[in-house]
């Protein structure tokens, strides 16, 4: 057949798979990536052309080898590292709506075996057509259809034929640089998409690799003189203010901070229908009664503003009020272990004398949790190793919600008081999936057509349960009335092709249109609650005001009469007047009460109240303008303060650099520092443990857990002469 006799032939062979890449990177743009979010004729075909020229250049290399098996055995390297390239950007988008970069990689794979859960990863049955090409190729050729070519092009007819790539590749540069101007250089200020579409997935990876090596190269080179930059800026244009009614109106008190994995504003108050019995059932019913409470001050327009580092991300916003990275990789996994940081645990211990805390139910190197924390100042961290952790206990991301509530008691009243603790959940993350045994017999989620948005409601309807038995002890061992509780959702937990299952269960309390989702409606989607507890107060409401996780430091630290305006922190309080009026994406979009534009490589604009695209005017032209300014800016001055590690130039008076070797998060460190700490304190012992004379509050916790009523894989603790001592596994 003249097929086989054209892939019998070395060039025939290239061409073929360069060909097969070239198909298979088109299907994931159309199929997975929302076409690249592309708008114009121009865009598309750009597109459509990218992969060939890159793609060429690598594939041409080959056949300057003259040996036959190193031809045949370097071709079939590169055809499998090309398809593996595409795929993992199709499983990475439709988990972060981004792409791979050398960062994300090189992070990612730090964390195999360290809390990733390979079951997690988002994989779909279509998903054989990326591999199924060269399951063909290797069956010719072990059916000897496909034969090796003995003859080698020869270096000349190689030269000519790479030179012609090379020349395609150079084509598609100039063409996407004359509709771009300076396309690759705007990346390190811009979404990489922009680069994607244009230039395609493998420029777009190395690009961004080249970014962070210039970063790194910017972190040795960096001078004082950089930092006053930031500092001149923050004073000028970010700092404010407290609000003279609500500064120091926690003071003193505890601060709770409950981090809602994967939870987005559009559950508080959603009811769905049981799909058998027709009858509404509310998703999140506690979270509800804490939203409306006159003691919670919750904000209605709260987003978040994740990147690639999403949890992390909102971490980093939370402990130090700057964003995550641009790079694609975390801040913590990049940069943790040596950043300095002027973060809240360091900053509440030095000013008020509050000890810290973080309880989370995975391993402690997940994310570089570990390192980073210390660096942070965190006083303890109780990860994986402080619990028993199993195929009964545990999801694939850690310890479930409820044993991790209920398991941190004996650890939580050792700690004095007052404390800053942080809880990160993880039963409500992707891919949503809830044992039989821990769903709860009175709620059924609905029928979507998907999976994912199915298990979406079930898990965060267990969330919501693990809060309220939370809740429930707090109140009960006193601890409720003296702290401040803080929950909030770090990013969103539905996206891509899943919001199209998910959008008809909102969208009477959205005011979207289900058939036809535009960026403006996945935007307003993922609104994530942010809502303040303070027991005691009667006048709190929903607040209308625009934020951001940027802003949730500052607004916490002056409700506990902290003053802030000698830290470098970007974001605002949300209850200061003169706040700014836009709220920066990560990807440096912006929402105003006004104008909302979801993703600036698209540069379509949308009426923030109705959710139309609007065709601005002069005045709004100036004002989309002047705001996408403050949006690169403000962005700019965080990148900067995060990649050169700045702040190791500035000591704020009265605050110590975090010396981090004196952590350790040990069980058996841990355990011997607690009790050491009370044996010391004695009378002078404010932790929950002393204030009832050495008795345990873990029996007021109440759990229908039915992992807890199991012996064998629970991991229960007890306290024994004033101190705790917990039977988990240790090491």
């Amino acid at each position: 057949m003249k097929a086989f006799k054209f892939l019998n032939r070395r060039l025939g062979l290239v061409w073929t798979i360069i060909f097969l890449i070239w198909l298979k990177t088109i299907f994931a743009y159309f199929l997975t990536m929302q076409s690249l979010h592309s708008t114009t004729i121009w865009d598309y075909f750009l597109m459509l052309i990218n992969p060939i020229g890159f793609t060429a250049v690598i594939l041409s290399l080959t056949l300057f080898i003259k040996p036959k098996r190193f031809f045949y055995l370097s071709l079939s390297l590169l055809a499998v590292l090309g398809t593996l390239m595409t795929y993992m950007n199709v499983v990475y988008y439709r988990e972060f709506s981004g792409f791979m970069t050398i960062n994300t990689i090189v992070g990612g794979a730090g964390m195999m075996g360290h809390g990733f859960d390979l079951s997690a990863i988002p994989i779909h049955w279509l998903d054989i057509l990326y591999w199924a090409d060269l399951l063909v190729l290797l069956a010719l050729f072990l059916l000897k259809k496909i034969k090796m070519d003995e003859q080698a092009i020869g270096s000349i007819r190689a030269f000519k034929i790479f030179s012609l790539s090379f020349m395609l590749f150079s084509l598609n540069f100039w063409l996407a640089d004359l509709n771009e101007h300076r396309l690759i250089s705007r990346q390190a200020q811009y979404d990489i998409t922009y680069v994607v579409r244009y230039m395609g997935l493998g420029p777009a990876m190395v690009t961004n690799g080249w970014y962070s090596q210039i970063a790194n190269q910017a972190r040795t080179l960096a001078t004082k003189s950089d930092f006053t930059k930031v500092q001149n800026y923050i004073k000028t244009d970010r700092y404010l203010a407290p609000s003279t009614q609500m500064f120091s109106v926690g003071k003193n008190r505890n601060l709770i901070v409950i981090h809602l994995e994967s939870f987005q504003q559009s559950l508080i108050d959603l009811s769905i229908k049981n799909p058998t019995t027709n009858q509404d059932e509310v998703v999140t019913p506690f979270l509800n009664s804490i939203y409306h409470s006159n003691s919670s001050y919750s904000f209605s327009n709260f987003f978040n503003q994740v990147g690639y580092g999403k949890t992390s991300d909102a971490e980093t916003m939370l402990e130090t009020s700057t964003f995550g990275l641009s790079t694609g990789s975390s801040l913590f996994t990049q940069f943790g272990s040596t950043q300095t940081f002027q973060a809240m645990p360091a900053i509440l211990n030095q000013t008020d004398g509050y000890s810290s805390a973080v309880f989370h139910g995975n391993v402690g190197s997940f994310y570089n949790r570990i390192n980073t924390y210390r660096q942070m100042g965190y006083q303890n961290f109780f990860d994986q190793s402080f619990w028993n952790y199993n195929s009964a206990t545990g999801t694939g991301f850690g310890l479930k919600d409820k044993l991790l509530f209920s398991e941190s008691v004996p650890w939580l009243e050792q700690l004095q008081q007052p404390f800053y603790v942080k809880y990160l959940t993880v039963t409500n993350h992707d891919p949503y999936l809830l044992p039989k045994e821990d769903q709860d017999p009175n709620f059924t989620t609905v029928d979507s057509g998907s999976a994912t948005v199915d298990g979406y409601f079930e898990t965060a309807h267990y969330l919501d349960q693990s809060v309220k038995e939370f809740y429930d002890y707090l109140k009960k061992s006193g601890l409720y009335d003296h702290s401040i509780i803080v929950l909030y959702g770090d990013h969103y937990g539905i996206s891509g092709s899943n919001n199209k299952y998910f959008a008809p269960y909102v969208a009477q309390r959205t005011g979207i249109d289900t058939t036809n989702l535009t960026d403006f409606d996945s935007t307003m989607l993922q609104r994530v609650p942010f809502m303040i507890d303070i027991p005691g107060q009667t006048g709190g409401h929903i607040v209308d005001t625009y934020g951001g996780e940027i802003d949730v430091m500052p607004t916490l630290e002056h409700l506990l009469g902290v003053p802030t305006d000698n830290y470098i922190q970007l974001g605002q309080d949300l209850f200061s007047s003169g706040r700014a009026d836009f709220v920066a994406l990560r990807n440096r979009g912006f929402i105003t009460p006004t104008i909302t534009e979801p993703n600036p490589s698209n540069q379509t604009y949308y009426d923030t109240k109705t959710g139309q695209v609007i065709t601005p005017t002069a005045s709004q032209l100036k004002y989309i303008q002047d705001t996408q300014n403050k949006v690169n800016q403000l962005l700019d001055m965080s990148d900067r303060l995060n990649t050169e590690n700045l702040l190791r130039f500035y000591t704020p008076a009265g605050f110590s650099p975090v010396d981090a070797s004196q952590y350790s998060y040990t069980v058996a460190g841990t355990t011997k520092r607690l009790k050491a700490q009370q044996a010391e304190l004695k009378a002078r012992s404010t932790s929950l443990l002393s204030e009832n004379g050495g008795n345990s509050t873990r029996s007021e916790y109440i759990t229908d857990a039915p992992e807890i009523t199991n012996s064998s894989s629970s991991s229960a603790s007890s306290s024994t002469s004033g101190t705790s001592s917990s039977t988990s596994k240790k090491n």
